[in-house]
């Protein structure tokens, strides 16, 4: 099978919303095959710093292998929900300028069978970003709840027909443990009565499973938090989604952090008691024509920008 190449999306866009200070320390959360941190590090001068943090460990070697020679660029092999204890480790707490998420699968990830993250490929079922820890797809599909299946597929992948698929897969795991994508694919379809034009009518489903077996949304929950913590105020958070969970997230977020802390009404204060913490920096961008004829991949994604200012 020939694997598409990773295309880093909305790759000029987030760099120059991120960079502002080019002697400044940045993070990119999801380093992926290295595009953001490459043009980065572009932008940067001599004194500048880049850490880039990574739960795949192919990840890992690519930037060990691309950066080795770059004195500016350190990579940390965890989930970005441990940036604050890496920007504490390193005394910067408050002193970061720019935080870059770049969120959802990558495309070696979706391209390989063997990672398990596809529904066109057959491979081994696992879907974990990080294949050196938790609990696999396979080895919570057949071990979950009829239940708890049916509300993940629901909550996290929007299934309609979850509990219908739910009630397959507990009956045709009993036949045989589900091991392979192409099995769950197969069994997810046949229990989908109501096909989407142009969608597989496994893909909500592989959504659902993929973001619960990765903890995405806690993941990028706890992470804007920190990340509001680890910022100079000035600094800028960079965070491109690929579907409505991750991007409504991040919108609820900058939104309350713009607004302040909750107040009744009838309360007068001042507009600097009002805690607000962030300013958005612009409205969502997506990305144009001419990324969308060489990417397509880059269709779904929503960039967003805000300025810590307090």
């Amino acid at each position: 099978m020939k694997l598409q190449p990773h295309i880093t999306v909305l790759e000029q866009e987030a760099v120059e919303s991120l960079v502002i200070d080019p002697a400044g320390f940045y993070i990119d959360g999801t380093f992926g095959r290295g595009g953001h941190s490459a043009q980065i590090l572009q932008n940067l001068a001599p004194e500048g710093q880049l850490l880039a943090i990574d739960k795949d460990v192919d990840a890992i070697a690519v930037a060990s292998e691309r950066f080795a020679d770059e004195p500016r660029f350190e990579i940390a092999h965890c989930s970005f929900a441990q940036m604050r204890s890496l920007v504490e480790e390193r005394g910067l707490m408050g002193k970061v300028s720019g935080v870059l998420l770049d969120l959802g699968v990558s495309s070696p990830q979706l391209d390989e069978p063997e990672r398990g993250f596809s529904f066109l490929h057959d491979g081994p079922l696992d879907m974990r970003m990080d294949q050196t820890r938790g609990q696999s797809a396979a080895e919570w599909v057949n071990t979950a709840s009829e239940a708890e299946l049916a509300r993940v597929m629901k909550e996290y992948g929007e299934e309609r027909f979850s509990k219908r698929m739910a009630r397959a897969l507990v009956a045709e795991r009993e036949k045989s443990p589900i091991e392979r994508t192409g099995r769950l694919a197969h069994i997810l379809k046949e229990a989908n009565p109501a096909w989407e034009k142009g969608k597989h009518p496994a893909t909500r489903a592989f959504q659902g499973i993929r973001i619960h077996i990765n903890s995405e949304l806690s993941d990028l929950e706890s992470t804007l938090d920190q990340a509001l913590e680890v910022l100079a105020v000035g600094g800028h958070l960079v965070v491109i989604s690929f579907h409505s969970l991750e991007d409504r997230l991040v919108k609820r977020f900058i939104r309350r952090q713009e607004k302040g802390d909750p107040v009744p009404r009838d309360i007068p204060l001042m507009d600097s008691q009002l805690n607000r913490r962030l300013k958005s920096r612009s409205k969502a961008v997506k990305a144009g024509s001419d990324e969308l004829e060489k990417n397509i991949r880059s269709r779904s994604a929503v960039m967003r920008v805000a300025e810590k200012i307090a």
